[in-house]
């Protein structure tokens, strides 16, 4: 479960244990209002996992939304399961695959792909539309296997954990499709997810930065936040970064030095 404002992640709590549903989430709610000094009167609304999933854990999650929702007179938001997994890989040029599994011998999935909106002025950042190419279902892998030939593109499947960026890199360079943003770094979407270290830092020329654990930025200039820091160009002014990037876009290859 996790608190958000806008497009920031206030709070996060996950547990991977053998505990079900109901011994944790109320618990656990409290425990995130505590930490994060939130009074249940301020939220706006409450989202939750539509499925597919686990029945017992879907209808937990779902009794419990909709008791918050009634008590504090607040909508329900309802977010499929496999379109959240493909948000994941916002902004991603390949099809996106989520993989669930279903047991005997099947998956739920679906095939996605994010299509450009717009592009805002002054600076903004691109969006991107989660567009449904083939609409979720449960179905035996070779089912979906001939779907995604059909279809002829690259695909990103999600699967069970997700390496580091060191590991990331050393199964071979990585390009990234890079923005403008805010006049002070380019920032594009990564294709994944990969678990952060934030800490309170301010950014430079050529901090390498590692942003909501799922897009890459280089800075310019200055910003303070709490990031990932990944990396530095090192030796290099934000006018020269500036003139070597360009403005636009543009497509970064980010590799490890040898003996790295």
């Amino acid at each position: 479960m996790a608190i958000a404002e806008d497009d920031l992640l206030i709070a996060e709590y996950d547990i991977q244990y053998k505990k079900t549903h109901s011994q944790t989430l109320l618990p656990m709610i409290d425990e995130i209002c505590k930490m994060t000094d939130l009074e249940p009167a301020s939220l706006d609304a409450v989202a939750l996992a539509a499925g597919p999933g686990s029945f017992t854990g879907l209808r937990i999650g779902s009794a419990t939304a909709k008791g918050l929702g009634f008590a504090l007179g607040i909508p329900l938001i309802e977010v499929p399961t496999l379109e959240g997994l493909a948000y994941n890989l916002y902004g991603a040029a390949d099809c996106i695959c989520p993989l669930m599994d279903a047991r005997r011998g099947q998956v739920y999935t679906g095939i996605y792909e994010f299509v450009r909106e717009n592009t805002a002025e002054d600076g903004g950042r691109t969006e991107y539309l989660l567009k449904t190419l083939e609409p979720q279902c449960a179905a035996a892998a070779e089912d979906i296997v001939r779907k995604l030939n059909a279809i002829g593109r690259r695909t990103i499947f999600l699967g069970d954990g997700v390496p580091v960026f060191r590991e990331l890199l050393a199964n071979g360079p990585c390009t990234i499709q890079m923005s403008d943003y805010g006049n002070f770094e380019k920032v594009g979407p990564l294709g994944q997810s990969l678990p952060t270290n934030n800490q309170q830092i301010t950014t430079g020329a050529g901090d390498i930065i590692l942003y909501q654990g799922n897009q890459i930025t280089i800075y310019y200039d200055r910003n303070s936040w709490n990031f990932t820091r990944l990396g530095k160009i090192n030796d290099v002014t934000s006018q020269q970064l500036r003139d070597i990037l360009g403005s636009g876009d543009v497509s970064v290859t980010f590799s490890l030095e040898k003996g790295a």
